[in-house]
């Protein structure tokens, strides 16, 4: 795959990623915390908001591959 369009692909991807996980992290959120302390909260946000790092790395990592070599 060229260059350009992986790295066109892997934005695409990271921006779909981050749209679709902050709607499913505020739906869990709304849904689950309702009734929880301030406490709950804050460890859910702080570990929701750093756990879509993990996927984001490895579509990076893929962008910035460099491309097999044909035999």
């Amino acid at each position: 795959m060229p260059v350009r369009l992986k790295k066109l692909v892997g934005t695409i991807l990271l921006v779909a990623l981050v749209v679709i996980y902050a709607m499913v992290a505020t739906v869990v959120a709304v849904a689950q915390l309702a009734e929880s302390g301030p406490l709950v909260h804050f460890l859910f946000f702080l570990v929701s908001g750093l756990l879509w790092v993990l996927p984001a790395m490895g579509i990076i990592k893929w962008m910035i591959a460099e491309p097999r070599a044909r035999r």
